[in-house]
């Protein structure tokens, strides 16, 4: 559901706050990895969406509720880029500065620097926007055995409609699931087959798709290293999937310990051996090339 549309003046890179009252009970719907602090009113206190001033919310929460996108109308974009994937993409790592070290609420994840490189790299007429679909814990294919229960309806082609072509604009995708696949007992042929599906109903709609190898983590099985090298040759083939994808994001090579390559490099590492800290989130957006993505634009 998209609400009526409000008229407020928007440049690259602004904060925009969202104001919305409940009545009643209800269960919001609710996401948790907002990593920055959003705040609330107390039970009861009446509707402050008008106030000017934020006293009335005295209450703190690093999740986001009901409101799932901001939709700005530019027509002078190009057309807007949806990173969709699970943790990798929803910013785990990106408050992480170092030990003991996090700075919430700076847009350091790895779709923030790619904004801003957009922003800051390509000329007036050429640029673009990023929106970030990524959901943690999610994976690809439907079929992983050890998917968490909580999860299940949310795998890539389940919530393709909801979270990506129903957005306004979209031109291009930047692809970045597997790893969660492998975690959770998908082998390489269910990966490839989900990954086939979502690029061909992404591609029947005009959006040019982008993908990553599956990228390093410690607790890979020798089966599970076998089947990223499948799914990995696949991605890697001709740099386009084997002709079924636009091109390649090589966040398997940025990230990966030269010395053990099932970790994460350490000086990007958070310490899980998954996720990528801020300098990661950096190095991340930094191989991405511009021209590549800007051949999704829309005119």
């Amino acid at each position: 559901m998209w609400s009526e549309p409000a008229r407020l003046s928007t440049a690259a890179q602004d904060d925009v706050a969202v104001s919305v009252s409940v009545s009643g009970t209800v269960t919001a719907g609710i996401h948790n990895s907002a990593f920055r602090d959003n705040y609330l009113t107390p039970p009861g206190s009446g509707d402050h969406t008008a106030d000017a001033s934020g006293a009335a919310y005295t209450r703190t929460t690093g999740s986001t509720y009901l409101v799932s996108a901001v939709d700005v109308h530019n027509p002078r974009l190009r057309g807007t880029l949806v990173a969709y994937g699970s943790s990798v993409v929803d910013g785990t790592g990106s408050t992480d500065c170092g030990p003991g070290c996090q700075r919430p609420g700076e847009n350091l994840r790895w779709t923030d620097f790619v904004a801003r490189r957009i922003t800051e790299e390509l000329p007036a007429d050429r640029q673009f926007t990023v929106a970030n679909a990524g959901i943690g814990g999610t994976t690809s294919a439907a079929t992983c055995p050890r998917t968490d229960p909580s999860l299940r309806g949310l795998d890539a082609m389940s919530r393709l409609e909801r979270d990506v072509l129903a957005l306004h604009g979209v031109t291009g995708v930047l692809y970045y699931y597997g790893t969660n696949d492998l975690a959770a007992g998908c082998g390489a042929d269910q990966i490839l087959d989900s990954y086939r599906e979502v690029f061909r109903r992404l591609r029947a709609a005009g959006i040019k798709v982008y993908v990553t190898p599956i990228t390093p983590r410690p607790g890979y099985t020798d089966q599970n290293n076998r089947d990223r090298h499948a799914v990995g040759t696949f991605v890697s083939t001709w740099n386009t999937c084997a002709g079924t994808c636009d091109g390649v994001l090589p966040f398997d090579q940025v990230l990966r310990d030269p010395v053990k390559p099932n970790g994460i490099n350490p000086p990007y590492d958070t310490g899980d051996g998954v996720h990528a800290n801020i300098a990661g989130q950096e190095a991340l957006a930094d191989i991405v090339s511009l021209p590549m993505l800007a051949a999704s634009a829309s005119r």
